[in-house]
């Protein structure tokens, strides 16, 4: 029975929550932001989006997807990945903070709605640009236009000039975009989008500014760390990212030792494409104290990672 009753009690919530977000605002309060993401424990942005350090950021670019993959499912995050992107900037990565922004098909009286409450707070201009507003350096649009390709480009070269203005970065669009070989051209705009189509964004509505989204399989937090490589993008939870920067650190390494002894002909590929030997481990702890720098972090940092490792 209090099973029960508990279920019903989320449900009505659950419910609530849009009605409670048209009503106020577009966005959560502070609040309900830290509650959104309890993990985090680090830095937040005013108004509780977790900030990731830029020191992280730039050394996420060098960490391989599959090593990121490994790391989140150990943790128990299963659906952070999602594939079959159209990558503008082909064989570019692109790292950075989410902010995330829900798209859903015109519901006129909606519509009405949030545009009033959207005066009151002060946003100009449509709808597709007040997410830009809100862009910081570091900074990553992430929006679920849910697919929608003709009339569906919620941006085009001069909005995209905008976002890479402000935030340094391209966007991860489950929709698509217009003035596809301007947008193309932009150094730095990396993004990730599902197609491009000449027409114009119709018929749709902003429903959220930093909420929960769904892109395909994932569920998307504001502050999650985009990571996208190739046709594949990984949602980084923030208070995992240092885990996953530091394990594809040193698996970068260990690689980097591997094929130095393979080459040498000391171990057989078999030896190195397993698990390593307690033999192994102690010349490459000594070719690590050989060679210095190799690891950002100290050697504890280090055996810390290898004690709990799953690969």
């Amino acid at each position: 029975m209090k099973n029960n009753l508990l279920n019903i009690y989320i449900l009505l919530a659950v419910l609530l929550l849009p009605t409670h977000l048209f009503s106020q605002n577009l966005t959560l309060s502070r609040e309900e932001m830290i509650g959104l993401t309890p993990k985090w424990k680090g830095e937040r942005f005013a108004d509780g989006r977790p900030k990731v350090s830029d020191d992280l950021l730039k050394r996420m670019k060098r960490v391989p997807v599959e090593q990121a993959w490994g790391v989140l499912r150990a943790e128990g995050y299963t659906h952070q990945y999602e594939k079959n992107w159209k990558n503008i900037r082909a064989g570019e990565v692109l790292v950075g903070r989410a902010l995330t922004v829900q798209y859903m098909p015109v519901r006129p009286e909606v519509k009405e709605q949030i545009q009033k409450e959207a005066t009151k707070d002060g946003r100009v201009g449509d709808m597709v640009s007040w997410p830009i507003d809100m862009l910081t350096k570091g900074d990553v649009y992430v929006a679920d236009s849910y697919g929608k390709l003709e009339d569906g480009p919620i941006i085009g070269s001069n909005l995209g000039t905008a976002i890479l203005a402000k935030s340094g970065n391209g966007v991860v669009f489950n929709g698509a975009v217009r003035d596809l070989r301007d947008l193309e051209a932009m150094p730095g705009f990396t993004s990730f989008v599902r197609g491009d189509h000449p027409s114009y964004q119709q018929e749709m509505m902003l429903t959220g500014i930093n909420v929960a989204i769904r892109i395909g399989n994932v569920t998307v937090l504001p502050g999650d760390i985009i990571l996208g490589h190739l046709d594949g993008v990984m949602f980084i939870p923030p208070h995992l990212v240092e885990r996953v920067v530091k394990t594809g650190e040193l698996v970068l390494v260990r690689d980097e030792f591997g094929q130095i002894r393979l080459r040498e002909g000391k171990y057989t590929p078999g030896q190195i494409d397993s698990r390593w030997t307690d033999a192994i481990e102690a010349d490459f702890a000594q070719w690590i104290n050989a060679n210095p720098g190799k690891l950002p972090f100290s050697k504890a940092e280090m055996q810390e990672l290898l004690k709990d490792r799953t690969w």
